[in-house]
């Protein structure tokens, strides 16, 4: 009996033991193997990354390949194709043509070519084709292949486009992998080639028209609608117009309504009235850009009136910058605007009100006193980029260029990095002329030496690009992404294989789950921010339709950050809707900030750090808007 219960227990704890939650399953890490072969890749060190190249583990041979896609060192592109080409082991193929194509040169590109005319599995061999397009000079329909992935070369066309590398028989070929017959990752692919690579496709239009309306997939819809606008025309106005009553995502309305930017205001003056009024406001949002971007000066009087009945603060703020831009904005109007800055509690409506009167040379006093008389970041910003904005209109009696100069001098030794990044590349501009009008700009050097690098990067290259103007002598690169940060492996490997995070919004609940095998600097990274509470209470300052909505800033306008930065790291995981990644500043700047997709972005591919994705609250992150706020993020 005794041993009947013992056997008993046992199988009990084991039935426990096998049913641990997945999100406490321990990382590769605890492999030191792993994680050395990741600390090389952080550290840069390619002659000792390249060590694991010859690993006789296939695990190791893989994860020391991929650090290549994000080390980008040219001088092992040789070593690549030889795996490339002759390794057994399917992964470390797949990694390999990744790498390849994540470093451009001439060498790449043929061994790229060369490993497609041996290779024979069809996932390789569409990576192969993937990459090729991410690098080449010519036509990837030039390679010789068998044909086997239209995916593939889908992607290759994609990716080749984007670089301005297109011609009539590469749009050819991707209208025929817009049919319905096709894979919808073959499609997606064709859809974006015409939406942000090709140019000149006018004799395909009827088909992209088919896969606009007609696409089962609404990623595919609104890349294949977006791609209307660039051939504008009566057959685009009558299918964006279709698109836009009938669509029932928004984001495929969203796409519509850039096209009809595209066109004639006249023409598509009642849709984009309606499209203000759409039941999501992102459409609505996307709709008041449009018109702020062609409304003619005489539509000021229905504009302003648009603006008055508007109940959404983002959509308003946009009217009233289209009606002032017209010379014939009256005083009242800018009074009217005026009075909402100054009524209002909110900072991001206030900020959009200050932007709206950027075009009103009369409101320029104004402008100037809310940039003084604020110590929010996000004002200073709106408002020294006003100033800017209305320096470039002619000056005039009331507000002079050298009333302009006086700001701007007083504007730098208050101090704010984002308006000293504004008005430093203000004042290194010919046309406005500030070289023969400042003589002693001494204080630009002042304003520089309260700065530091990485953390006022952004403001610093153009301050530094400021000196050396009035010094005259040529510009250089500030080195802004030294390795300062490395990553604290100690607390990387206590982070489970699918550990989840769940942010709490003014909107819900978001759930993600990190991928701390794939980009363990930045995941633990984020980690360490949240066990901080670091964005506790952090804004959504940036919210762009059917595009990313982005966080993290301990500023609230998109300038702020902390004084380090962490690599880039790049893997084969494509974004979609609601991949998570780090913004930057280019490579290996990034630090606090994060956004979240709202539909596949596949030209951030490769080029920004994908960490996490959405697996539950997409219907939430749909409905965050500029100025909603995180109120908590636990990791479970």
């Amino acid at each position: 009996m005794n041993r009947l219960r013992y056997f008993l227990v046992v199988l009990i704890f084991l039935n426990v033991a096998c049913q641990r939650p997945t999100s406490s399953v321990p990382n590769k890490f605890a492999d030191s193997v792993f994680a050395r072969i990741s600390d090389f890749q952080d550290k840069r060190l390619s002659d000792s990354l390249s060590l694991f190249l010859k690993s006789t583990n296939d695990s190791y041979r893989r994860d020391a390949v991929l650090a290549f896609a994000s080390l980008q060192d040219t001088s092992k592109v040789m070593a690549l194709g030889e795996l490339l080409r002759y390794d057994k082991n399917t992964n470390v193929r797949l990694a390999a043509a990744f790498a390849l194509g994540q470093n451009p040169c001439l060498a790449s590109e043929f061994l790229l070519a060369e490993a497609l005319t041996t290779e024979k599995d069809n996932t390789v061999a569409a990576e192969i084709l993937e990459a090729y397009g991410k690098i080449c000079r010519s036509s990837p329909l030039e390679l010789e292949f068998g044909g086997a992935t239209p995916g593939g070369l889908a992607w290759s066309l994609y990716r080749a486009g984007l670089r301005k590398v297109d011609d009539s028989l590469m749009h050819l070929k991707a209208a025929d992998l817009l049919a319905p017959t096709e894979e919808e990752a073959t499609r997606l692919g064709s859809a974006h080639y015409f939406a942000r690579g090709a140019s000149g496709f006018a004799h395909v239009q009827q088909k992209i028209i088919n896969s606009a309306k007609n696409d089962s997939s609404a990623d595919v819809r609104m890349a294949a609608t977006l791609a209307l606008q660039k051939i504008p025309g009566a057959l685009t106005l009558s299918a964006t117009q279709s698109i836009l009553q009938s669509d029932s995502d928004y984001r495929v309305r969203v796409s519509a309504v850039r096209v009809l930017q595209s066109l004639p205001f006249d023409d598509i003056k009642p849709l984009l009235y309606l499209a203000l009024e759409d039941l999501n406001v992102n459409v609505g949002v996307a709709a008041a850009e449009a018109i702020k971007a062609i409304a003619p000066a005489a539509a000021t009087g229905e504009l302003s009136a648009l603006a008055r009945d508007s109940k959404n603060w983002r959509i308003q703020a946009n009217l009233y910058e289209a009606a002032l831009t017209s010379p014939n904005a009256s005083v009242t109007l800018i009074q009217e605007v005026r009075d909402l800055y100054i009524n209002s509690g909110n900072p991001y409506q206030k900020a959009g009100l200050l932007s709206a009167l950027q075009h009103s040379v009369a409101a320029a006093a104004f402008i100037q006193e809310q940039f003084f008389n604020t110590d929010l970041p996000l004002i200073k910003l709106a408002a020294a980029t006003s100033m800017v904005s209305l320096n470039y209109q002619k000056a005039t009696d009331s507000f002079t260029k050298q009333d302009f100069s006086t700001f701007y001098i007083n504007a730098m030794g208050d101090g704010d990095p984002a308006a000293i990044g504004i008005i430093a590349s203000a004042l290194t501009d010919p046309e406005l002329g500030y070289k023969n009008i400042i003589s002693d700009y001494s204080f630009l050097r002042t304003a520089a030496d309260k700065m530091s690098l990485p953390k006022d990067y952004e403001s610093l290259q153009p301050l530094h690009n400021a000196i050396a103007y009035f010094e005259g002598k040529e510009p250089t690169a500030l080195l802004h992404n030294e390795y300062n940060h490395p990553i604290d492996w100690a607390l990387v490997r206590q982070i489970p294989a699918k550990q989840q995070a769940i942010i709490t919004t003014t909107k819900g609940q978001i759930t993600m789950q990190l991928f701390v095998e794939e980009a363990p600097g930045s995941v633990g990274n984020f980690v360490a921010l949240v066990r901080q509470q670091y964005f506790n209470g952090k804004y959504f300052h940036r919210v762009v339709p059917n595009f990313v909505v982005q966080t993290g800033c301990n500023r609230g306008d998109g300038w702020g950050s902390e004084d380090y930065s962490i690599r880039s790291e790049f893997s084969l995981r494509r974004y979609k809707t609601g991949s998570v990644g780090m913004a930057s500043a280019g490579r290996d700047t990034e630090g606090t900030q994060w956004f979240i997709t709202h539909s596949p972005t596949p030209h951030l591919d490769g080029r920004y750090s994908l960490f996490a994705e959405v697996t539950a609250g997409l219907d939430v992150l749909h409905q965050i808007e500029v100025g909603d706020k995180i109120i908590n993020i636990d990791l479970k």
